[in-house]
């Protein structure tokens, strides 16, 4: 339920900013204004799609979503004030608006649909405007300064400069035997994207397919998900890759036949998850390595 603190004030259930509420959303976050808060029967909660034309505040600068089927983030930025984005995402610009590949960490090449895929930057004065190809929902994920979040690949549209990027190796991944040939497959990704608010708030902006949910995991508290439906997650959230093996089918350890692959987090921290997410297909071949975190369980 939306809070209000004292006459006047207004605090938002999500990011907890407090403003006089007369706009039509958060202007930190973008959440609508008295928003009515939705928990499913099993404790997760619906992260409400900013409405169309909502506008916020990151820096000197803001932002104002528009559209709903395929929202596009279409930011106004101040001179000297800068993003950084995945290079596909760029939609249109001022001719004011600088454009710079960003340097991060050497390691892997990494590739977005069989295209190469780097961050860009963009610094302002003037109009930039970013977008997915795809239908779904803009997510703002507010960063306090010391706050941390987990982001699944090729979900980030763009994020304000203040925020620290870094990737890592989730380390979920098993490989299984074709023949004379071993396949590494990876269900989560073969990377993570890490955003982090070192010493001054900053602003990362999503993509979810479909809906987006959130859910707050007590210390110790532990669910499965699809790997392919996380959004993000806090820093504090650990994970690992889970094999179910139903009742009822062959039980080889190495040839498992029917088994779900999952994503395994426990708490403390927040969990987002999107109910639009590609299908990950486990090749029911032998199973013959798999990462360190893994864990097993028969029914």
């Amino acid at each position: 339920m939306s809070q209000s603190t004292p006459a006047g004030v207004y605090t938002c259930p999500w990011c907890q900013a407090v403003s006089d509420g007369s706009g039509r959303g958060c202007p930190n976050c973008g959440a609508p204004i008295d928003v009515r808060v939705k928990e499913t029967v099993s404790g997760w909660y619906e992260m409400p799609a900013i409405k169309d034309m909502t506008v916020i505040h990151f820096g000197h600068s803001r932002l104002q979503v528009e559209g709903l089927i395929v929202p596009v983030c279409d930011m106004n930025l101040a001179a000297g004030e800068w993003v950084y984005f995945p290079h596909h995402a760029l939609l249109w610009k001022d001719e004011t608006i600088g454009i710079a590949k960003l340097q991060t960490k050497a390691g892997w090449n990494r590739s977005y649909r069989g295209h190469d895929w780097y961050l860009a930057t963009a610094q302002g004065p003037g109009h930039v405007s970013f977008s997915r190809d795809e239908p779904g929902e803009m997510v703002a994920v507010p960063l306090q300064a010391g706050m941390a979040v987990d982001v699944r690949e090729h979900v980030l549209v763009v994020a304000h400069g203040a925020v620290s990027y870094d990737w890592f190796n989730p380390g979920v991944w098993f490989t299984t035997k074709n023949g004379d040939d071993t396949e590494y497959h990876y269900p989560l990704g073969q990377w993570m994207d890490r955003f982090s608010a070192p010493q001054q708030p900053g602003l990362v902006m999503l993509h979810a397919g479909g809906n987006a949910f959130i859910r707050m995991l007590a210390a110790g508290e532990v669910i499965l998900i699809k790997p392919s439906a996380l959004l993000f997650k806090d820093a504090s959230v650990g994970m690992q890759l889970h094999f179910e093996h139903p009742a009822g089918t062959w039980r080889s350890w190495r040839s498992w036949g029917n088994r779900y692959s999952w994503l395994r987090v426990w708490g403390p921290g927040r969990i987002a998850v999107q109910s639009c997410y590609e299908m990950f297909e486990d090749p029911g071949r032998d199973l013959v390595g798999f990462s360190s975190a893994t864990r097993r369980q028969w029914q």
